[in-house]
C-alpha cells in the first residue's frame, strides 16, 4: 500500500494532510511542501514521523570548562584529569582482589568528607562486610551513604530521590534489570544496566563510577560497547604479591589518556605515592649486571624504573623468552636487531626480562634500556649505577629521537643520577645537570658502554 502524502511547513515544521498556500500554524505563505519522511523502509524503521529540530552551533561557540570536584586523593584526581566531572560515567576494571573496592570506598569517603553527597551501592557484598572494611580503613567518620542492592530499578529510584553528587556501583556485572530476560552478568544485562546508569548520569548531572570485572586476558568482561558508553575507562594494575598498584587511564574524555596514579597497598588501605620514581628504585639491588634504569614517561609524568635482564644457557631445543612488564613481540625485535646489526646473538640462551615494581611499559623509548640490560647480562658487565638510558631502536639499528627528553633528564637529575645515554639529536632547552652521552646507533652505544665485545661468540 502506498504511503499517504504528507506536507510540512518549512518555517515552523507543522504538518498537514494536504497542501495549502498558507500555513495555519505560523501564517507563512508558500512555505508548505510535500515531505517524503525520514525513511521508506519496513515498519520497524524510523518511518515518516519527524523529531524535533536540534540546535546547531559552530566552531567559534565558546562553552565554559566543566566543573571538577576534588576528592583529596591526588593520584586519583590526576588520573581523572584534575578531578571528578559531574555527569560523567567512569568504568574501573581490574583483577579480583587487586583493590578496586578498597580504592573506591576510600575515594567515596574522601568526597563525603569534602562536603559532597556520595552513595556506595554494593552488589557483591553485604552492608556489614563493607562496614567492616571501612572500620579497618578508618573511614567510619565519613558521612557516606551505603546500600547493598542488585535490582537496577530500585537503585535508579533511590538515586533519583537522593540526587547524590557521586554514585559508586560495585559491580556492573551484578546489576539486574527486570525488563531483560537473561541472567545477571550476561551480555544483555551488562549492556542494559550500563546504558541506564550512563543515561541517568547525563540526565541528572550525577557522576557514576562502575566497577567492572576482567577476563583472563585482562580485558573488561562483557560487551566492549560498555567501554564506548562511558566517558572514562580506568584499569587497576599490579601484582597481588607486590605492594604497588597502578591506576591507568586508557580512555578519558575530560583529560589526558594513559595517565597513571601510583598507590601502595598497606594495612590501612591504599596509600598515595607522590614520587613513584623513588619508590620503584628504592629496592634496587647492588651494582650487578643486567640492571639498567630507564627514564620513561607515563601520561604526563616522568617515571624512572629499573629494567632487569638475565641471560643463561638453555638446556632446551628452543630457548625460553620470558617477559614481565613489557611486550614480548618488542623483545623479539630487539633481539633480532642485536644479532643482525650488531652481531650479538642469543641463540641457545634463555632470556628473562622484568620491569621492577609491577609497572607495565608500553612506549618504544624503552628499547635502548632493554638492549643495554640484555647485553649487560650476556657479557656480565654492569652499567654505571648513576646512569639512565632511553631511546627507540629502529630495524636498521639506528636510534630515533623520543619525545619529552628534557622531562626525563630533569627527573633523573632530581633523583641523583649523573649521566644519561640518549639518541643523537635529543633537544634540551636548559642545563639539566647531567652528562649526556648521545649516540647515533645501537652499535655505537654498545661500543661506548661495553667496549670491544667478541660479538660472534655465543
Amino acid at each position: 500500500m502506498a504511503r499517504p502524502a504528507r506536507f510540512v511547513c518549512a518555517e515552523c515544521g507543522a504538518s498537514a494532510t494536504k497542501w495549502s498556500g498558507r500555513c495555519e500554524a505560523c501564517g507563512a505563505w508558500n512555505s508548505i511542501t510535500e515531505d517524503a519522511g525520514l525513511a521508506d523502509g519496513p515498519a520497524k524503521s524510523l518511518g515518516g514521523a519527524r523529531g524535533r529540530r536540534v540546535p546547531l552551533g559552530d566552531l567559534t561557540t565558546s562553552e565554559p570548562e566543566p566543573p571538577r570536584a576534588l576528592s583529596g586523593i591526588a593520584e586519583l584526581d590526576r588520573v581523572l584529569g584534575g578531578g571528578l566531572v559531574p555527569g560523567s560515567a567512569i568504568l574501573v576494571g581490574g583483577d579480583p582482589g587487586i583493590g578496586k573496592s578498597t580504592l573506591l570506598l576510600q575515594a567515596a569517603a574522601a568526597y563525603a568528607r569534602r562536603g559532597a553527597r556520595p552513595i556506595y551501592v554494593s552488589g557483591e557484598e553485604a552492608s556489614a562486610q563493607v562496614r567492616m572494611r571501612a572500620t579497618r580503613l578508618g573511614l567510619t567518620d565519613a558521612p557516606l551513604k551505603l546500600a547493598a542492592e542488585t535490582n537496577l530499578r530500585d537503585i535508579l529510584t533511590t538515586l533519583e530521590a537522593e540526587r547524590p553528587a557521586l554514585a559508586v556501583i560495585d559491580s556492573i556485572q551484578t546489576m539486574w534489570a527486570d525488563h531483560v530476560d537473561s541472567a545477571p552478568g550476561s551480555v544483555a544485562q551488562v549492556r542494559a544496566a550500563a546504558h541506564e546508569l550512563t543515561a541517568f548520569a547525563k540526565r541528572r548531572g550525577v557522576a557514576v563510577i562502575l566497577v567492572g570485572h576482567v577476563t583472563k586476558d585482562g580485558q573488561i568482561a562483557g560487551p566492549r560497547v560498555v567501554e564506548h558508553m562511558v566517558d572514562t575507562v580506568l584499569y587497576f594494575e599490579g601484582e597481588r604479591g607486590h605492594q604497588f598498584r597502578i591506576l591507568r587511564a586508557v580512555k578519558n574524555r575530560f583529560g589526558p589518556s594513559d595517565e597513571i596514579g601510583v598507590f601502595e597497598m598497606t594495612g590501612a588501605g591504599l596509600a598515595e605515592v607522590a614520587n613513584p620514581s623513588a619508590l620503584f628504585l628504592s629496592e634496587r639491588g647492588q651494582h650487578t649486571s643486567g640492571s639498567v634504569v630507564f627514564a620513561g614517561i607515563e601520561g604526563t609524568r616522568p617515571v624512572l624504573v629499573e629494567v632487569q635482564a638475565l641471560v643463561a644457557p638453555s638446556a632446551l631445543g628452543t630457548p625460553r623468552r620470558t617477559v614481565v612488564g613489557w611486550d614480548g613481540g618488542r623483545l623479539a625485535t630487539v633481539l633480532a636487531v642485536l644479532e643482525a646489526r650488531c652481531g650479538i646473538g642469543f641463540a641457545g640462551l634463555d632470556v628473562y626480562l622484568n620491569v621492577a615494581g609491577g609497572l607495565r611499559i608500553s612506549e618504544p623509548a624503552a628499547d635502548l634500556a632493554v638492549a643495554a640490560a640484555l647485553v649487560s647480562a650476556r657479557e656480565d658487565i654492569p652499567l654505571p649505577m648513576d646512569a639512565v638510558v632511553f631511546g627507540e631502536i629502529s630495524l636498521s639499528g639506528a636510534l630515533r629521537p623520543i619525545a619529552q627528553g628534557e622531562a626525563r633528564l630533569r627527573e633523573a637529575a632530581k633523583l641523583g643520577f649523573a649521566s644519561a645515554f640518549a639518541p643523537a639529536g635529543l633537544k634540551t632547552s636548559a642545563d639539566t645537570g647531567l652528562e649526556i652521552h648521545m649516540v647515533a646507533d645501537l652499535s655505537a652505544f654498545i661500543e661506548k658502554c661495553f667496549g670491544g665485545i667478541d660479538q660472534r661468540d655465543e
